[in-house]
């Protein structure tokens, strides 16, 4: 029998707090109520990512004007939308596009040449086409001079020389879609496994996000706090246990579940809360040193809520909000 992880319990219990409070303060926003949504001085100073991923700015938009749009598309265009969409992981951008467009960009303005055109316009009009959520490997895989240049040659080649979109549809788990991504230069351990939660948003596609998980370097720095050793698990696997372990730890806690319209904590949020945990014990527990010492962003006056939208599929009761 495997060794599970062994917590190093007070930063253990308050991964959990985190996960309780920072949803908390998500559902009193959502309800309308003025801040402050909470007593804890850190999470008033700092800025944090929502609990659940899906419910992310970006997220938001994306599941909303790109999984689920109303515009004709087939179903390839579809998914070539969805990747192209986090390979920038900027709502200006993917807005500008469509204005220049005329409509959401499709696999035919990627061959001729409209969706670079599109881009140059997005990068003129609003001084740049990426955010700073993610660090994109951007090597000269391509060729090209720009990174957006070698992002529409692998986007080219992904949905025009290789016809991702026609594997992706017949994917049989989410560890294929994460796979048939990561195949591709330039498509890393943690932007493959993005995209494919973003993919597996849609109607499309459709597995468990509990089926398949993969940490990236600020889940890995949070495990290391979270727990004096691993055991016989690996960070995956430490992940998937994290799932299993919430409703005990809640209850144990006191603690307000947390949950997303009944809808409990996945691996990929899961995944997450490691992330966001190493932020929060820089300020409560700085003896627990990594690679990062401090939080940079610090809490700004709130961008407004804008209305809940998730995967219909997933067949939640919208009247808990």
């Amino acid at each position: 029998m495997k060794q599970p992880p062994t917590p190093r319990q007070h930063i253990y219990d308050l991964y959990w707090y985190f996960a309780s409070q920072r949803q908390h303060i998500f559902e009193k926003r959502l309800a309308g109520q003025s801040a402050p949504w909470t007593d804890d001085p850190i999470l008033q100073k700092y800025k944090f990512c929502n609990v659940f991923r899906a419910t992310d700015r970006v997220s938001q938009y994306m599941i909303r004007e790109v999984c689920y749009h109303t515009e004709c598309c087939s179903p390839e265009d579809r998914l070539f939308q969805i990747v192209a969409f986090r390979l920038f992981s900027k709502i200006e951008t993917w807005q500008a596009a469509r204005d220049f467009l005329g409509h959401s960009p499709t696999i035919v303005d990627l061959i001729d040449g409209s969706f670079t055109k599109a881009l140059e316009y997005a990068n003129e009009i609003n001084g740049g086409l990426y955010t700073n959520a993610f660090i994109l490997c951007a090597t000269n895989a391509y060729g090209q001079p720009r990174k957006y240049l070698t992002h529409v040659e692998l986007l080219r080649d992904m949905f025009v020389n290789r016809h991702l979109a026609e594997q992706l549809l017949k994917a049989s788990s989410l560890q294929e879609i994460y796979r048939l991504l990561h195949a591709f230069p330039l498509m890393g351990d943690f932007m493959s496994y993005q995209t494919a939660i973003d993919l597996n948003y849609s109607a499309l596609i459709n597995f468990s996000e509990n089926s398949f998980t993969q940490p990236g370097p600020g889940a890995l720095r949070g495990m290391a706090k979270v727990f004096e050793n691993l055991g016989d698990y690996s960070p995956t696997e430490a992940i998937h246990w994290m799932v299993e372990q919430q409703s005990e730890a809640f209850a144990r806690l006191n603690l307000p579940p947390a949950n997303l319209l009944g809808r409990p904590l996945q691996a990929i949020d899961c995944q997450g809360l490691f992330c966001e945990t190493d932020k929060y014990c820089r300020e409560v527990a700085p003896e627990l040193t990594s690679a990062r010492s401090r939080i940079k962003a610090t809490y700004s006056k709130p961008k407004p809520m804008v209305e809940l939208f998730l995967p219909p599929k997933w067949n939640l009761d919208y009247s808990r909000t």
